[in-house]
């Protein structure tokens, strides 16, 4: 062949090869797919890392500058963060709060989920279809709501305006059990200790179950299979639920909003929140720097802890446990009693309480003659609640409930559509280059905090930004839009990670044999994949609509009174001295949230578990 020849071979290769990249539908999914990512996480993230460098107008005076230096270069907000009189009260001391938070709270929650979940999964405990409805409860129900339970029970006179129901009893109850640190740990442990029981569950269900039947032929006691078999096997389990308990812990906000701002008791999250909702963006941005760093580095050690024990992985298709542990004549009845007990103290009594405050005309007072249905039904009295009427005769309850029943179904189906795509694509690209790209830009908004996520947003779509004359971030605030965009974007970590798991489970050689046969990616897509994981569909829409219909932290400071939402106007109720009200806004929304789950597990057996163990 001719010199001449070679070289058009070459180039026509070339240009087959480009064509089929090019006019390939997957290929053409993943370049979407990264553009779009980079632009709604890698853009904002980028924007809130410069914005803590460029000098505000506002602090002209205090750096001596004029207004030519508005925009320019500066370290003013770093050093006055780290290394000025305000660093120990506006950094330290809540950087202090947040990992002490952080580290009990993860504990307790691990050592409660994992236990629960070897109860349910593993052990031959009586009333199991009860257990396992009460266990996902905390789940349903969001923190903040949780405190305000929490305080329903334990405030006292001094500090909650009111005393709560073991006050009102006559029980002298200490205030650092009503606010503080002790608290805080206590209610958000009843909270995340469900995440754990979740991804534990999954991983116990997926265990090959000859593993410890040959543990008890070999003569191994229960203790000595459960640690050196079963707790091995379930470690990278754990350790995802450490980190995940761990960095929304330290992030939270609403929590210490309710039982920590009382006393002064400030956490980064909260110091977060404090500084940009008072237009200090930079310092409120360098802390949102500062908790990724700490986040980041605990994924980190993560990774290196469960890379190192991915020997002990192993998972059989054979599943679940033929024969139960038996917890004994004297364990059984025990365990089942203090499970009872502890379901009916630390989960129903507070919501049972709550209930009850909701119809309570004055706050503290336990009696039939204090009885009301104001706060529901009542009309206009200006003796009470500031004059407004009951939550159904008001006008911003019932704009509010719209609200979250268009956001969360709004998210819940397009979250849910562009988490089974980016889990298809995480699936199939697995050891490829696109796949783990697109993996670690989906993790990336779980590393930041939900209020300064919401900040971000807020600080780039408040105004339009071009470039070259065309318009690359419109003006969104203040609009549905916005609130549609932060939700989808911060909770597609987790809808991601429902699709990837939910893909997995479909095998590529249909796939493969439908490619044999002609057909198409879209074909494909419509004809195999899709029938195939429609119950992670269910699976990852009820994730999402869980999680966004209770959101607050993400949303608060993007708020306005045509986007409220039932958790946004429950704050402003519980802050503005309504508890009452805020309490019906709260039960409204989660039952919403019990009847739409009780649905979609019915109809079409979502499974909240796999999907977070993705």
């Amino acid at each position: 062949m001719k010199p001449q020849e070679q070289t058009y071979s070459k180039s026509r290769r070339l240009k087959n090869q480009i064509k089929a990249v090019v006019t390939n539908p997957y290929n053409i999914i993943v370049l979407v797919a990264i553009v779009l990512l980079v632009y709604l996480i890698v853009l904002p993230l980028l924007d809130m890392i410069t914005t803590t460098f460029e000098l505000a107008q506002r602090d002209l005076r205090a750096v001596g500058g004029t207004m030519d230096d508005v925009g320019t270069f500066t370290l003013y907000y770093w050093q006055r963060l780290l290394a000025s009189e305000l660093s120990w009260t506006m950094l330290i001391k809540p950087l202090i709060n947040s990992l002490t938070i952080g580290v009990c709270v993860s504990v307790c929650a691990i050592l409660l989920g994992s236990i629960l979940a070897w109860l349910m999964v593993r052990s031959d405990l009586p009333f199991k279809k009860f257990f396992s409805l009460a266990v996902i409860i905390p789940y349903m129900i969001p923190s903040w709501c949780k405190s305000q339970a929490w305080l329903s029970m334990f405030k006292t006179a001094r500090l909650g305006g009111a005393p709560g129901f073991m006050a009102s009893l006559g029980l002298n109850v200490p205030e650092w059990l009503a606010y503080g640190p002790i608290a805080i740990i206590i209610v958000l442990t009843l909270h995340y200790y469900a995440y754990t029981y979740l991804l534990v569950s999954s991983a116990l269900d997926s265990i090959n179950s000859e593993l410890e039947e040959m543990g008890e032929i070999q003569g191994a006691g229960k203790a000595m299979i459960l640690r050196k078999i079963t707790l091995p096997l379930v470690l990278p389990a754990i350790l995802s639920a450490v980190i995940l308990t761990f960095s929304k812990a330290i992030g939270t906000f609403g929590t210490i909003n309710y039982l920590g701002s009382p006393v002064q008791y400030y956490t980064l999250s909260s110091q977060l929140y404090r500084n940009i909702n008072s237009s200090n963006t930079q310092t409120g941005f360098a802390m949102a720097i500062l908790m990724i760093i700490i986040a980041s580095i605990a994924v980190f050690v993560n990774q290196k802890l469960i890379g190192s024990r991915k020997s002990y992985a192993t998972i059989g298709g054979k599943g679940g446990r033929s024969t139960l542990i038996g917890l004994g004549r004297v364990g059984k009845p025990v365990i089942t009693i203090a499970l009872f007990a502890f379901f009916a103290v630390g989960i129903i009594m507070p919501i049972v309480i709550l209930i009850m405050e909701s119809f309570m005309l004055k706050e503290g007072v336990y009696s039939l003659s204090n009885f009301t249905l104001h706060y529901w039904i009542g009309d206009p009295d200006p003796k009470i609640m500031e004059g407004l009427p009951g939550i159904f005769k008001n006008d911003e309850f019932l704009n509010s409930l719209f609200n979250s029943l268009r956001l969360t179904l709004v998210n819940g189906v397009f979250g849910t559509i562009f988490g089974q795509m980016l889990g298809y694509i995480t699936a199939k690209g697995r050891g490829k280059f696109h796949g783990k790209l697109v993996e670690q830009l989906v993790f990336i908004p779980y590393l930041i905090p939900s209020v300064a996520f919401g900040g971000i947003y807020l600080s780039m779509f408040s105004r339009p930004q071009q470039i070259f004359g065309v318009t690359l971030v419109p003006s969104l605030y203040g609009t549905f839009a916005l609130l549609t965009l932060v939700s989808v974007v911060k909770h597609l970590p987790f809808a991601a990670r429902a699709g990837t798991s939910n893909m997995l489970q479909i095998s590529g050689e249909l796939e493969e044999a439908a490619t044999i046969e002609g057909a198409g990616f879209f074909r494909r897509f419509v004809k195999i994949v899709f029938p195939l994981s429609k119950g992670g569909f269910i699976s990852g829409f009820m994730l999402i609509f869980v999680s966004i219909m209770k959101e607050l932290d993400l949303i608060i400071l993007i708020m306005t009174p045509t986007t409220s939402t039932l958790p946004y106007l429950a704050f402003r109720y519980q802050n503005g001295n309504s508890p009452q009200a805020s309490d019906c806004v709260a039960i409204v929304m989660f039952s919403i949230v019990f009847l739409v789950y009780a649905i979609a597990n019915l109809s079409g057996k979502a499974d909240l578990a796999k999907s977070m163990a993705g």
